[in-house]
Parts: C-alpha cells; structure tokens; sequence
C-alpha cells in the first residue's frame, strides 16, 4: 500500500467484531480509488453496523474525488471508531468531532504509525518528507580509497534497501553519482525481478546524464534540491529517498531538508577513502547537525540506525 497512495497518505483501516472478531480490513488505494475505511466498510456490508472501526488516521471529513470516510462511517452503523493518528491537514480534519455528533463514541489512542510518519511530516513542512540513506563502514566511509563501494554492506540489508525504494515515491541522486555509478534506482526482489511498484528516479545537478540505465528507464533531473522538491510536492510526491552522493547530501544537510535518516552500518574498518558528506556541514561540535535516535536494528551482519528530525 505504501507507495501507491501518494498524494494521500497509506492508511489502513480494520472493522472488528463485537466479540473482538476481525471483519474486515483494507488500505487506502491509489489517487482517486476508495480509501481504507471505504473499502474496508464494502467489504464488512452490514457486518459493521455495531462493530468498532479502528485506522491508522482520523477519518477524513472533506468531499475530494471520493466522499468523506466519517460520513461513511457513521452512515454504516459503526458503533465506535479508534484513529491512532490526528490528521494534520486542516482541509480533510474534523472527522472525529463529526462522528462524536452522530452518536459514533471516538477514542484517540495517540500512537506512532510508522508508515503514515512521513506524509504527516510532508503536511507539516509543504514538501515532500526527505529521507537520507547510506551505507557506510564503522568509521564512516562509503567507498574506499580506490574508489571501489560494491558492497559496503551484506545481502540482507540489500534486501530491505529495495523493498523500501518500493514504498517511496521516488529516488533522488546527484549527477556525480548517476554518471559514476550508472544505477538503475529500481526496487528489485533478490531474483533480480521488479517489484510492482516503482519509485520516480530523479537526479540533480546541471551536468547532463549520459546514456546509460537511467536513461534507458526515464528520469527527471532538477537543478538543486529546493526546486526538486518543489516539482515533486506540486506533482504528487510526499515521501522521497535521497541515495547518493556526498555532495549531494551535504546540500540536502546544509539546506536543513533532511527529515529522516537511515544509516546503514558495516563492521568493517577502510581507515581512508570516501567520507558519508563532502566536507564540513558545520565547523564546530556544538554546531553538529543533531537529529533524535529513531530506532537500531541488526540487518544481516549490518545494523540499521533510523533517525529523525527533532520537534
């Protein structure tokens, strides 16, 4: 689900029993099709008259291309509905307080739903959310001194890689790195076979990209970082991927426009090559660009910090 639903946000929706029975469940579908609640209510008939209706976001309260989740909701007989996430966007709130009026009961558990975490921030800031991610040794390189970067790290966290460039709604790199390395940004199972869903490859920079994969799968190219994101917000986008490279990563950094990070992890020592950014991105320790621990988790032989922006 995550992926496809851009410009609207991957919501899941549950309707269970009385009995604590799951009757139906559902996500959000692609731009213009029926939203989780909707689809989930299709699918429950009049088995939701009385049940509990659980979903990872307020229930929306606006006519879009597809009508109000509350009113379909309240309007199916739904005896309590539970949202996890209060929606940010003041066009589609309110569903909770129209619901709380028909009668519905409305409990708000306030919980963390990983999946919605960057369309939330997308609402907040008015562009797409940035994720920067890397791979580096324990001391921090990305490629070592002769240049060579294949592979930093082990076939598990290749993995994981690709099943999230299927969940992004596109993939930005720097024109050093699409003339260098050549890359296909598609999201591959290991087979080599592509996921169904695929990220929007875009490159910045003004050098012109030679023919090559990129080229060959199609590709937007952007000038800088703010007017990339700017085109990507206007045409959709709100949960991106910046990859590579350093400078461009430092750009995205120095610009204050990275809202989450994934720092891949080797065990393993260069003691020289490539550095994570190319150069400084502050000159002294009490000027470090500091972001809140996320989570850690052990991928393989490697470790995956997450991170994200301080409130």
């Amino acid at each position: 689900m995550r992926g496809t639903t851009s410009p609207n946000p991957p919501v899941g929706c549950a309707i269970v029993g009385p009995g604590g029975e799951l009757i139906a469940s559902a996500g959000t579908h692609p731009a213009g099709g029926p939203h989780a609640e909707a689809a989930a209510l299709a699918v429950a008939g009049e088995r939701a008259r009385g049940a509990t209706a659980v979903v990872t976001l307020e229930p929306c309260n606006h006519t879009g291309r597809t009508g109000p989740c509350a009113e379909a909701l309240a309007r199916a007989g739904v005896a309590e509905v539970v949202y996890l996430a209060a929606d940010p966007n003041p066009v589609a709130a309110g569903g909770a307080e129209y619901l709380r009026g028909r009668g519905v009961a409305v409990r708000h558990l306030a919980a963390p739903v990983a999946a919605l975490e960057p369309w939330l921030a997308a609402v907040r800031l008015g562009r797409p959310a940035v994720t920067w991610k890397y791979a580096a040794t324990a001391d921090g390189f990305t490629a070592a001194a002769d240049g060579t970067s294949q592979w930093i790290t082990g076939p598990v966290a290749r993995e994981r890689v690709h099943r999230d460039r299927a969940r992004r709604d596109a993939i930005i790199v720097g024109t050093g790195t699409a003339i260098a390395d050549n890359p296909s940004l598609t999201a591959r199972r290991p087979d080599g076979s592509p996921y169904p869903t695929q990220p929007r490859r875009v490159v910045i920079g003004s050098r012109p990209v030679p023919p090559g994969n990129l080229a060959e799968l199609g590709y937007e190219q952007y000038p800088d970082p703010q007017t990339a994101l700017r085109e990507l917000w206007d045409t959709g986008a709100r949960d991106v991927l910046v990859e590579g490279g350093a400078e461009l990563a430092r750009s995205f950094l120095e610009a204050d426009l990275v809202d989450f990070v994934q720092a891949y992890t080797a065990p393993a020592f260069l003691g020289a090559g490539r550095g994570v950014l190319a150069g400084a991105v502050a000159g002294t320790i009490a000027d470090a660009r500091r972001f809140a621990p996320a989570r850690v988790e052990l991928v393989g032989e490697d470790v995956l910090f997450e991170m994200r922006r301080k409130a």
